[in-house]
């Protein structure tokens, strides 16, 4: 039971700060997994994975509870979301099959350097200047392949990449956050279905699992997180949120510190 409240917990956090900030909550739901699961004596060389892919499936409901809540503010421009979206899922299998190739001890630096990046993106409050508008179908499927691989890679949905770039094309803050949280939805199909499908062959897995999703933690967690995740998109459009994002983006740094001390450990 007490695993159950701890996932429970950590959807719960992971959603709301999803739906508050845009940028997911893979950032903190990859590397608590990966720590619950070692507690519960899971395979060492898969608990990397089963992370990832399980973070992915909760980032699924969490992406689709957001969105409605963005879609309900008018955050979010839909013909962004359809050009992107067949790049993205083609991306997302290709990230899922690299994961597959490589050791966990690459994984975990390769996450961890990825978070330092998004803490950095928040701490130094980047916000590229808005300089171009937004480019063709091609153009979007290409940028979307290159997001779903990165954002399958690493388990997250996008926001990090994806808000940048919009704000770059001339969407405002705000649009730009919410389309980003619809974007993570597509994202989180491919990125799901694409660890379901690498893990399906492995007997050594804890049960009861699909792939590299273990489907406790996603029950317990994706549970908690449809209920948090419209909660933080509400306040992201109610409060400036700024404060709350350098002590997110500290955060963030800490997880990423731990998780590069493991690995050299």
């Amino acid at each position: 039971m007490e695993w159950y409240l701890a996932y429970l917990t950590l959807g719960a956090l992971a959603g709301f700060l999803g739906g508050m900030f845009g940028i997911g909550g893979g950032t903190i739901l990859v590397p608590a997994l990966l720590w619950l699961f070692e507690a519960q004596s899971f395979p060492s060389e898969q608990a990397m994975h089963l992370a990832l892919g399980t973070s992915m499936a909760i980032i699924l409901f969490t992406s689709m509870a957001s969105m409605r809540k963005h879609h309900q503010h008018g955050a979010v421009d839909w013909s962004v979301v359809r050009n992107i979206t067949p790049g993205i899922l083609l991306g997302t299998m290709l990230g899922a099959s690299s994961a597959a190739l490589v050791s966990p001890y690459f994984l975990i630096i390769f996450f961890a350097l990825f978070v330092y990046f998004a803490a950095a993106q928040i701490l130094l409050d980047f916000k590229p200047h808005a300089e171009r508008e937004l480019p063709s179908v091609a153009g979007m499927n290409l940028f979307g392949t290159f997001t779903g691989w990165l954002s399958s890679l690493v388990s997250i949905g996008g926001g990090t990449v994806v808000v940048p770039f919009l704000i770059w094309c001339n969407l405002p803050l705000r649009r730009a956050i919410g389309t980003a949280s619809a974007i993570g939805f597509p994202i989180a199909v491919g990125g799901t279905l694409g660890y379901i499908i690498i893990g399906a062959h492995l007997n050594t897995l804890p049960t009861p699992h699909l792939g590299f999703v273990y489907l406790p933690a996603l029950l317990w967690a994706a549970t908690a997180s449809v209920i948090t995740a419209p909660l933080g998109a509400k306040i992201a459009h109610q409060i400036n949120v700024g404060l709350l994002r350098k002590f997110f983006a500290v955060l963030l740094l800490v997880l990423a510190t731990k998780l590069l001390l493991k690995a050299i450990a």
